[in-house]
């Protein structure tokens, strides 16, 4: 019994006594050094950081090391650049010595031979333009890359997708503004309309983000905006952003004829998660479409989703077929690069900025599942089952050599 009491007291007397506590562990915070190269790719006028991203990250302590002339196209100074804190280079050469390359377009096959071994590199994949040989030389020198149009979140958002698709969305309207009226040779007509005059009749094929933003453009220049989409999900979301009632129909051929007919602009605003839009707009449609109408055809890049459609480019962005103009410039964001370019920082920024703050590209990749699923390659493996896939390549999956790492 005493030995009870005596033990219950020392316990007591312990459970008082001061205790260790596990300390956190504070993050390792990473100096990041970034490189920036001009853009090569035809007619690419973005660039992926602006200068008040540049100040940010400098702030932070990153070296960001930009290629003399890189923001150029989007009438940003190479002062404006030093002046917010980066370094800039007199040679590509210089850029490319750099842990991550950040870039718009993809890199050029003579970009790609001055890459250094186990580089980090952000851009854009385009994997229907690349091949087998693209793949494999970023893979011989163990490159680990991100294309950032596979970046997404759980909900299925893609934010730099989204980001352009609303600016293209909006664009397009504008661009057959222009083209419907005198001032490009057009037929002289307002798109919209006013009292006394019967509305401009614009018809959308598809109801994804840039349907969206050219619904709402052209409504808000007062046209009569009829949209169509192959899911009756996507045109019930559309009418609920809008918030108001508009003309919707699922691609009925017939339907879709009646409307080119009356319509004054068709935008094609179709995309295909993997290969080809779909030709949904027939030569024999374009044929009895009204004379000085207006096409512009987001979808170019993916092949385009009217028959008639060919590649155009920004010196050269028309072309009539049956009396229709057709604008099939497959990047539309770069008309309006200073905008684009500002979008494209916003959303590299805090990628960057989270990366330092979890140790580095490697540490973010695996700790944010919307990065991950930009990887497609990692030291040279290739870890986008689609991208293995077309190139015949092995793939391996990204989770897996996350668990083994761990």
């Amino acid at each position: 019994m005493i030995e009870r009491k005596i033990s219950a007291s020392l316990a007591a007397s312990a459970a008082m006594m001061p205790q260790e506590s596990m300390l956190e562990v504070r993050k390792q915070h990473k100096q990041l050094y970034i490189g920036i190269p001009k853009e090569t790719s035809f007619q690419e006028n973005r660039v992926p950081l602006i200068p008040e991203s540049v100040s940010l990250l400098t702030n932070h302590g990153h070296e960001i090391v930009i290629e003399a002339g890189a923001g150029a196209a989007s009438k940003i100074e190479d002062s404006d650049f030093s002046e917010a804190g980066a370094k800039i280079a007199y040679t590509t050469e210089e850029v490319y010595k750099a842990d991550i390359i950040l870039k718009v377009a993809p890199p050029s096959k003579e970009e790609v031979e001055l890459l250094q071994t186990r580089q980090t590199l952000i851009s854009i994949l385009q994997m229907s333009m690349q091949n087998a040989e693209y793949v494999r030389s970023l893979s011989a020198k163990k490159i680990t890359a991100i294309g950032y149009e596979f970046i997404h979140d759980e909900s299925g958002v893609y934010p730099i997708i989204q980001a352009m698709s609303e600016i293209v969305g909006s664009s397009s309207i504008l661009i057959a503004a222009e083209y419907l009226s005198n001032a490009f040779n057009g037929k002289g007509e307002l798109l919209g309309g006013v009292a006394g005059i019967p509305p401009s009749v614009v018809v959308i094929i598809g109801a994804g983000t840039v349907g969206e933003y050219a619904a709402r453009a052209a409504m808000g220049l007062g046209a009569t905006v009829r949209v169509f989409d192959n899911s009756i999900h996507r045109l019930r979301r559309l009418q609920n952003r809008l918030g108001r009632r508009v003309y919707t129909s699922m691609l009925v051929p017939n339907t879709l004829l009646r409307e080119l007919k009356s319509a004054d602009v068709a935008i094609g605003a179709l995309r295909s998660s993997e290969g080809r839009t779909p030709v949904v707009v027939t030569e024999e449609m374009v044929s009895e479409m009204r004379v000085g109408s207006v096409i512009v055809d987001v979808s170019i890049d993916q092949g385009g989703c009217f028959e008639t459609s060919e590649i155009t480019n920004h010196l050269q962005p028309v072309f009539k077929k049956y009396g229709v103009v057709h604008y099939c410039v497959p990047n539309i964001a770069s008309r309006v690069s200073r905008t684009a370019s500002t979008a494209l920082s916003n959303i590299f920024t805090n990628i960057l900025l989270s990366a330092a703050e979890e140790g580095g590209i490697d540490e973010v990749m695996w700790k944010d599942r919307s990065v991950r699923n930009g990887v497609y390659m990692y030291n040279g493996s290739v870890t986008n089952r689609y991208i293995a896939d077309t190139c015949r390549l092995p793939y391996k999956d990204l989770d897996l050599l996350r668990a083994a790492r761990l």
